[in-house]
């Protein structure tokens, strides 16, 4: 008896999280207007690859933190992770990608860039605001980075929508070892809202 229980209970509501998730995780290519002007954004495709890497370089003095096969690997694993572009007369400016993690109902950030010449618009604001509205309508709990502890401006968009430092990574990141200040933005449970 509790098997066909767990049967049903798994086909009314497992399926309604599933959509749910398969509705989170969908991205329709599109026009929006950031700050009067006009971008194009869409969900990264391996052809983006090469791009994101030259993103990478021009923000991170000539060196890319992850190569090629990294991102084809984050990429090819379209249930749990997702990555946007943002493009502008087919030029990529920004990219973000994020890990869904079902278990722990975390969004990770695991990486957010803009061109040098294009920050400061808001494009890694609107990146950052469009993966909190996706883990927001998953229910998760939280949304988590790691930024180095010399990146103040990151730090200061990421404290304005809210993140808390909640941690330091010692020699975090690769070739540097600099520090890495682990940031987190606590959702609120918005069932639990709705009880108040």
């Amino acid at each position: 008896m509790l098997k066909k229980f767990k049967v049903w209970y798994k086909n009314i509501f497992g399926s309604r999280r599933e959509l749910v998730r398969e509705e989170a995780m969908d991205v329709k290519n599109h026009r929006v207007d950031i700050r009067e002007v006009t971008y194009f954004v869409a969900k990264a495709l391996f052809t983006d690859i090469p791009e994101m890497i030259e993103i990478e370089r021009a923000v991170y003095a000539g060196k890319a933190p992850w190569d090629s096969t990294a991102f084809a690997n984050e990429l090819r694993r379209e249930k749990d992770r997702l990555y946007l572009v943002i493009r502008k007369e087919d030029k990529l400016l920004a990219f973000i990608g994020s890990t869904f993690d079902e278990r722990t109902r975390d969004a990770h950030i695991t990486n957010i860039a803009v061109l040098p010449d294009y920050q400061n618009r808001g494009l890694g604001r609107f990146l950052l605001e469009t993966m909190i509205k996706k883990a927001r309508k998953l229910n998760y709990k939280s949304v988590s980075l790691e930024v180095r502890v010399s990146n103040q401006n990151a730090q200061k968009l990421y404290r304005d929508l809210d993140f808390e430092q909640t941690g330091i990574k010692r020699g975090y990141y690769f070739g540097d070892h600099e520090d890495a200040a682990d940031m987190t933005l606590y959702l609120a449970d918005e069932s639990a809202a709705d009880d108040e």
